[in-house]
């Protein structure tokens, strides 16, 4: 089975670093502290989560309530 890249069901922004951290199993926390790190550090934390929440796709498991 394939594993593919998703924005996560469970987001506090917009699921960018829960995707990241389910594809790599990770927590979500690990992978936040170091976009927050990569953010204050380079400058370019923003514009690549912005980038990746535009282009990641959502969680086909995610049933749309609208």
């Amino acid at each position: 089975m394939k594993k593919r890249l998703y924005k996560s069901r469970h987001r506090k922004l917009c699921g960018v670093c829960g995707g990241i951290a389910d594809y790599f199993d990770i927590d979500p926390t690990v992978v936040r502290l170091i976009w927050v790190v990569f953010t204050l550090a380079a400058g370019g934390g923003i514009l690549a989560y912005i980038i990746a929440a535009i282009i990641m796709e959502d969680d086909p498991g995610i049933i749309d309530m609208n």
